[in-house]
């Protein structure tokens, strides 16, 4: 399948789940959790986005 193909279904999968995430955010989860699982929808929820960018506290801190 070549990418513009992939691109297509990702978009139809966005607009039919009515998913508020970019098409490239929604390529990216696809793409590290392929061998997980997980369902789709749950993978792309707003509710697990939000919680992931929340449990970030292991992060450095530079101070320059």
């Amino acid at each position: 399948m070549d990418r513009f193909s992939i691109y297509v279904l990702v978009a139809i999968v966005k607009k039919r789940l009515m998913l508020d995430r970019s098409l490239y955010t929604i390529l990216q989860i696809l793409s590290v959790s392929l061998f997980e699982k997980t369902s789709i929808l749950q993978m792309l929820s707003s509710a697990d986005y939000e919680n992931d960018a929340l449990d970030n506290d292991n992060q450095l801190i530079l101070h320059l």
